[in-house]
């Protein structure tokens, strides 16, 4: 049904506009005009009780009045009027509503999205909107928006949170020779989210390729899901990555926008390819809906310009994509096109001589050789040679070798002559670009795109039995006593019902009892406050390590509790943990945000003071399979320090990994109870020694 009411929406076989207006200029004439004007072969009602005819359409009083089923109704009047309006397409059984209006959350008026959002459920339609420039579908010839035209022709589908941009964009696919599909318009996303729209475009025999301008998710979980489940490239512009630039994404669509580093954790885990920029959208889709996915690492590079192989060469490296030197038998047979000075290692220089020949029959054996994954040709533009019958012999090449599932991109480095070649590669299927740096990047992207498919088949772990009633009793243990921070030994507690081994602590709440803890724990042993008003307990002066005796114990107890009143005279302060001192080793970082998109985070990193001075982190949205555990370990800059370094044996890594994923589990179960945790400093010791979590702390939600 839900798809039903998409279909409706998204290409409706009659349309209604509500706000219609006979004033060129007007949002609603503007529609009616582009609708008529783009060729819409479906039924058209302006709805206006003042005017009779618009565009030579008849124009009805009331949506109640139209003669025929209505699927889609596109709203163009003021913000207070759009509920009552609503509830007239409801009676009239209307699928969808394209609601253009602004003037909801984007200026702090969420209560009247949700009055919509009510009666849109109570009528079973679907709320595109608001605060947006409307739908555009070249396949349906249905231009239900402002923007001036519908986008070249192509295979690509974007929806976008920035009515502006898509207009842009809308307009720059004729001089960028990318052809779009659909362009949908969501904006505030009251209703109609991301995870429709993905959802449905995975189904559209018209899209090969999904784009996204986001500026934030409300559910950024289902997303995720439908994602993977799509068999399909997306590509996501995430826009409000600065801390200026999220302000402005809040204030404009009324959304939350996360970290930056969440969200590209979170576009991993849906097999999402993350563009930087807006030129760097364009190549990505280009790429991803005119030519097949790169299976395998080979790479290689045709020039005839050793200047541009270089940069080609240093493109790929950036791009994961490293070049290897061609196998022998490859090369024997490239140095038959090419002088005794050219090179056929990779990349494959064949000098300025090589012309439209030894462009075909290089390229019809590179392709078709077993060794070669992918291929880039690249060409100077020269006097000697013509850039169109250049690219002619490319294409015959690539034609004649038939060979599926190879991708190919070109760059053509010219002028004129060489930038309508790369019009006409384009127009055939190929993607050309005018730069070599791009066209390595674009079939990089289609190599990126297989990996992160692959990678996201591997389930989350499972820690086994563990004890969440027992852990959910500490928490209201906390609750009941009014307090939002558990306290260490209850962190520590909660960590050990979930599998991750903590270093022993007791609480002790007198000198005495401190001395007689310490002799059973056995010295040297680490003295910390215990106070839930207290997290940092560095800086509190609240740490005592390496003590070594009864009367270091008892002079530790007496200076950590002073610090601790000095430092906040009304902490609640429990005591002193008594806690064995872990032997040397790597530190690291455990931890974990509930981040109002995505939920339950996951972070790891360097720990320590490494964490608050050099941000060597990485993140995933929760829970992690064991082989995103394992990327995660790759991912830091530090990774080589588990790897062992300057003599030092290996960290246990396994172990580590291990504890990732319980930690998963942890953060995922009681989610709805856990604002913030994380373990600082975990201990890594050598391969097959595991680990110890030597600090914890756990921060709850407010209820």
């Amino acid at each position: 049904m839900d798809h039903e009411l998409l279909n409706g929406l998204l290409r409706p076989k009659s349309i209604a506009i509500i706000g219609a207006s006979a004033k060129p200029g007007k949002i609603g004439y503007t529609v009616i005009d582009n609708l008529i004007k783009d060729g819409y072969p479906g039924k058209i009602y302006p709805i206006n009780p003042e005017a009779t005819e618009i565009l030579g359409l008849k124009v009805y009083k009331n949506i109640g009045d139209v003669p025929g089923d209505v699927d889609a109704a596109v709203m163009t009047i003021p913000a207070k009027i759009v509920a009552q309006e609503l509830i007239e397409c409801g009676k009239k059984k209307v699928k969808g509503i394209i609601l253009i209006t602004s003037g909801f959350s984007e200026v702090g008026r969420k209560d009247m999205e949700d009055e919509l959002v009510a009666i849109a459920r109570q009528y079973g339609m679907r709320i595109l909107g608001p605060n947006i420039v409307g739908t555009l579908s070249n396949s349906d010839k249905l231009n239900a928006s402002f923007a001036p035209c519908l986008p070249l022709p192509g295979k690509v589908s974007l929806a976008s949170q920035s009515g502006a941009l898509l207009i842009a964009l809308d307009a720059s696919t004729y001089v960028r020779r990318v052809g779009f599909d659909k362009l949908i318009s969501n904006g505030n996303m009251c209703d109609v989210n991301f995870t429709d729209l993905v959802t449905w475009l995975g189904v559209d025999d018209n899209t090969s390729c999904i784009a996204l301008y986001i500026e934030g998710f409300k559910d950024g979980r289902s997303f995720i899901e439908a994602a993977q489940k799509v068999e399909k490239p997306i590509v996501a512009l995430k826009a409000g990555v600065s801390s200026h630039g999220a302000a402005a994404a809040a204030s404009h669509t009324g959304s939350l926008a996360g970290a930056v580093k969440i969200y590209g954790a979170a576009f991993k885990q849906a097999g999402v390819i993350q563009a930087t920029d807006l030129d760097d959208l364009f190549d990505r889709v280009l790429a991803l809906s005119i030519q097949p996915p790169m299976q395998g690492d080979n790479l290689l590079v045709l020039t005839n310009g050793g200047g541009v192989g270089v940069l080609a060469t240093d493109a790929a490296e950036r791009c994961g994509l490293p070049l290897h030197f061609a196998p022998e038998d490859v090369q024997t047979e490239l140095r038959k096109h090419m002088p005794e000075f050219g090179s056929a290692k990779n990349p494959v220089d064949m000098t300025g001589m090589a012309g439209n020949e030894w462009y075909y029959e290089t390229t019809h054996f590179a392709i078709g050789h077993p060794w070669t994954h992918g291929l880039v040709v690249l060409y100077c533009e020269t006097a000697m040679t013509n850039p169109q019958q250049i690219a002619e012999a490319i294409k015959r090449a690539i034609d004649e070798a038939d060979v599926k599932g190879k991708p190919v991109t070109v760059s053509f480095v010219g002028g004129e002559r060489s930038d309508k070649a790369i019009q006409w590669l384009v127009e055939q299927g190929i993607p050309a670009f005018g730069a070599p740096d791009r066209a390595v990047n674009a079939i990089a992207t289609l190599r990126e795109y297989t990996r992160l498919r692959e990678s996201i088949k591997d389930p989350a772990v499972s820690c086994g039995d563990v004890d969440s009633a027992a852990a959910r009793k500490l928490i209201a243990k906390a609750r009941a006593e009014k307090r939002s921070t558990l306290t260490e030994i209850e962190a520590k507690q909660i960590f050990e019902l979930y599998g991750l081994p903590t270093t022993k602590t007791s609480l002790a709440t007198s000198e005495d009892e401190a001395v007689k803890m310490a002799d059973a724990t056995g010295y040297p042993v680490v003295m910390k406050i215990v106070s839930p008003d207290i997290i940092h307990k560095s800086d509190a002066g609240g740490v005592k390590v390496s003590i070594k005796d009864a009367a270091a114990v008892r002079d530790a107890f007496k200076t950590i509790l002073t610090n601790a009143k000095s430092y906040k005279v009304d902490a609640d302060i429990h005591g002193v943990a008594i806690q064995e001192m872990a032997p040397w080793g790597t530190e690291v970082i455990l931890g974990s945000v509930n981040d109002p998109g995505f939920g339950p985070t996951q972070m790891f990193g360097l720990g320590g003071i490494f964490v608050e001075v050099l941000k060597d982190v990485t993140f995933r949205v929760a829970p992690v399979s064991r082989t995103m555990a394992e990327q995660m370990l790759s991912e830091i800059r530090g990774a080589p320090m588990l790897d062992g370094v300057r003599g030092e044996a290996p960290r246990d890594k396994a172990a580590l990994v291990d504890a990732l994923c319980k930690f998963s589990s942890l953060i995922v179960d009681l989610g709805d109870e856990i604002a913030e945790t994380d373990a600082n400093p975990v201990i890594v010791y050598e391969k097959g020694k595991g680990l110890k979590v030597v600090d914890a702390r756990i921060i709850l939600k407010n209820k």
